[in-house]
């Protein structure tokens, strides 16, 4: 199974890895389809190809045809968001916080999911890509589909996970290759 796969290749200075991946896969109260939909999106913004290997095919396995599919959507769709709205945020001038955005985002409107779902995806994205002009938009629409701040509160925590899951295994892979291990 690749969820025991990884938390195998955790190393034990990281073993607190192991219990928080247990923690957000199988403890955080969220639907199948809401958790497997931020694991997969949350893997593929990590840019860690050993998670993303091992966890799309448990998340393929667990979401229908078209969840898969949109979770996969929100992860590219903020990879463009979270970088425009983030650089405009950071520079200076207020000016280019005016202009017509001018990019193409149509799986923002048409999902294929709960609009709540793909929010939730998005929102725990953003947080990996740190864009919080996109954390607060998500927040806010999260919010206003009566979503709790407990609830929100779990895509942060499986973004935190799937994040340093990613730069954990990635970062031991190069150092093995140095011969960097005792």
């Amino acid at each position: 199974m690749s969820l025991d796969a990884l938390k195998a290749a955790v190393p034990d200075y990281a073993r607190d890895l192991r219990r928080n991946l247990d923690a957000v896969v199988e403890h955080g109260g969220l639907s199948q389809q809401r958790l497997w939909g931020t694991v997969l999106a949350c893997a593929i913004a990590a840019r860690s190809a050993r998670v993303l290997r091992e966890l799309a095919p448990e998340a393929r396995a667990r979401l229908s045809a078209d969840a898969y599919t949109a979770a996969k959507s929100a992860a590219a769709v903020m990879a463009v968001n979270n970088v425009f709205h983030r650089t405009r945020h950071l520079l200076s001038d207020p000016a280019y916080g005016e202009l017509r955005t001018g990019l193409r985002m149509t799986a923002l409107g048409h999902p294929g999911v709960p609009k709540a779902d793909f929010e939730f995806w998005s929102f725990a994205v953003s947080a990996i890509n740190a864009c919080g002009l996109c954390l607060d938009a998500h927040e806010r629409a999260l919010r206003g589909l009566e979503e709790d701040r407990e609830t929100i509160q779990e895509a942060i925590r499986i973004a935190a996970v799937i994040q340093s899951l990613g730069t954990t295994l990635d970062a031991e892979a190069v150092m093995d290759g140095l011969g960097d291990t005792p």
